[in-house]
């Protein structure tokens, strides 16, 4: 697989009309290869896997709210990046994850060629399914270079995706508290 990825990238230059000879490009194949291997490291690894050994019971019946969280990863469209971040709050129902594992999930999931909306119900999903939380709320904030760099070439636009489950259905306060909670 590794040379047929290095191998694609030098004809791609070539039909650009690159020499791919050229001091600067001669190891640009093999760099290529090393950075979509990384890029999309996501893939093949079940995001629950790396959370298992940090499931916790909890008596706690209060929001855990996560904000900022950065992610990076590849538009499927395009393979351009898009990058931002993620705000995640939810409601235990007897268990609790580490904090640094839901992290984790996102950056497993961020690396597999995506877009936006379905890596922001990709991690609502993979937490409900390992803590059957109450509720879980997701805001997600990204920036993407297929907007900015081609077609509309629109560098400020941002675009945002929501996703709630549970609790934050059902009760609109819950919901209100958690847009007030992110910007603050």
């Amino acid at each position: 697989m590794q040379q047929n990825i290095a191998h694609s990238i030098e004809c791609i230059l070539k039909n650009l009309g690159e020499d791919t000879n050229r001091e600067g490009l001669v190891k640009t194949p093999l760099r290529v290869e090393k950075s979509l291997q990384e890029l999309t490291s996501g893939m093949h690894i079940d995001p629950k896997s790396v959370a298992l050994d940090a499931l916790f019971d909890t008596c706690s019946s209060g929001v855990i709210l996560q904000k900022g969280i950065e992610f990076f990863s590849l538009c499927e469209h395009h393979m351009l990046p898009f990058f931002g971040n993620i705000h995640l709050a939810y409601i235990p129902n007897g268990k609790i994850i580490g904090l640094s594992k839901i992290g984790r999930i996102i950056d497993i999931l961020s690396k597999r060629l995506q877009v936006q909306e379905n890596l922001t119900h990709q991690i609502i999903q993979t937490l409900q399914e390992l803590l059957n939380p109450k509720g879980i709320a997701i805001y997600v904030e990204a920036q993407h270079f297929c907007m900015m760099m081609r077609g509309v070439k629109k560098q400020q636009s941002i675009t945002v995706t929501t996703d709630f489950f549970g609790s934050y259905n059902c009760e609109a306060q819950l919901k209100d508290d958690f847009f007030a909670s992110i910007k603050n």
